[in-house]
């Protein structure tokens, strides 16, 4: 016997379920959790392949290996046609989300007892920005990736619509939902009109007002307060010796950059930066970022930042201390530091949720419920931004990392049958 699941595989967490006449569910996927972080450890020590927060575990305790984070960002990208070593093996990015979605396969189907066939697959709204050809080479490459893992029949849907069909179980009337799904690298907005009426007609296109996304999610978020706080503590914004230039910008970028931090590992970036630590004129400083990188703990340096970003949503300040070999970091964070840092791309986001009302031709005014789903609505200057853009809506707070996942579900029953 078979079944059709949901699979939402995201930038950074992933979750996969399937619905009976019982209604949808998520499947365990690391032990009893439902979510899994969307993260490959390769161990050198052991030759091991470690996943989600195992994966994530052997890297932050020292083991010897290679980590592969934001997986997801990488496609339609020029990276996914690069290669990543890994010990005597070279694997393509391709081949490296096969790893990660059919281990995922292998965990949902022993989970539920039954093989998985038919899936449908989240998507955001935009993999690439203002760029349709590469943004449908990037479904390409991830259905590609889904196939080869052994799924016949794959067909995808928009995350922010499956978060509505999540949260169309509870409605009790007709009502405009706009659906704010901001996850780790995307930030998706769809306007649905919901109803108990329509959530079980099999086609809701007319259903679905408008849609509109950007390439900005957490991660991004993460990268931006890195730049304004860490990263000049390893040199940023600091010159060389007679004055006339700055340093390089780039290699602070790919160290707060989850899915570029392995470039800064090959023998050409060390090379740049110990040229680098020559010209500075605070070479003590870039001596910090050589530590890091020799150590391989860049990763553990964006997950401190990112661990500071979600503090930053319950306190007003926070301190972030950082240790490699002889690098050490103290930097003091205030909740002003990270909207300060992020106001661009928050600028942005408001920016999608505007266009996706324009193309509806409806007003701010006319929206009855802002649906959040994704860890990053949980950013005060996000929420501060959201909540003012539409004071008069009822906000509604679904389960932040599993809505998507469920209402992929209930797609998936639609339209392959339980």
């Amino acid at each position: 016997m078979t079944r059709a699941c949901g699979f939402d595989f995201g930038t950074s967490n992933s979750t996969l379920g399937f619905a009976d006449p019982n209604g949808p569910r998520l499947l365990p996927l690391e032990a009893d959790k439902v979510t899994i972080p969307s993260v490959i450890f390769f161990s050198f020590e052991d030759d091991a392949t470690y996943y989600g927060r195992a994966a994530i575990g052997h890297y932050v305790s020292g083991g010897e290996g290679r980590l592969m984070r934001s997986l997801k960002s990488v496609l339609g990208t020029s990276l996914i046609g690069e290669a990543a070593r890994v010990k005597k093996n070279t694997f393509g990015f391709l081949d490296i989300l096969g790893f990660f979605i059919g281990e995922m396969k292998r965990r949902a189907e022993a989970a539920a007892g039954k093989a998985l066939e038919s899936v449908v697959v989240g998507r955001p709204v935009r993999f690439v920005d203002d760029d349709a050809a590469a943004d449908g080479k990037a479904q390409a490459q991830l259905e590609q990736a889904v196939r080869a893992q052994g799924f016949a029949h794959v067909e995808f849907q928009f995350e922010p619509i499956a978060a509505a069909l999540d949260y169309e179980r509870q409605v009790v009337d007709e009502h405009l939902a706009l659906i704010v799904d901001l996850g780790g690298g995307t930030s998706d907005f769809s306007l649905v009109r919901v109803s108990p009426e329509r959530r079980n007609l099999a086609d809701r296109n007319a259903d679905i007002l408008a849609t509109a996304g950007v390439h900005i999610g957490g991660t991004d978020f993460d990268r931006l307060l890195a730049m304004a706080r860490v990263m000049p503590e390893l040199g940023l914004g600091t010159t060389t010796r007679d004055g006339k230039r700055y340093l390089p910008t780039a290699p602070y970028y790919n160290l707060s950059t989850w899915h570029r931090i392995n470039w800064l590992y090959s023998a050409e970036a060390r090379r740049e930066l110990a040229s680098t630590r020559r010209e500075a004129e605070r070479p003590d400083l870039v001596d910090k970022m050589i530590a890091i990188v020799e150590e391989r703990a860049g990763h553990r340096l964006v997950g401190a930042v990112e661990e500071a970003k979600i503090v930053l949503s319950d306190a007003s300040e926070h301190t972030l201390r950082f240790a490699a070999r002889h690098a050490a970091i103290e930097t003091r964070m205030h909740i002003e530091h990270l909207t300060t840092a992020i106001a661009d791309a928050v600028d942005r986001v408001a920016g999608t949720a505007d266009e996706t009302l324009r193309q509806a031709g409806i007003g701010r005014g006319e929206v009855d419920a802002l649906i959040l789903t994704g860890g990053s609505t949980q950013v005060p200057a996000i929420l501060a931004r959201l909540t003012a853009m539409f004071p008069q809506a009822d906000l509604v707070r679904t389960d932040v990392l599993g809505s998507v996942g469920m209402g992929l579900a209930i797609e998936s029953a639609r339209r392959f049958g339980t």
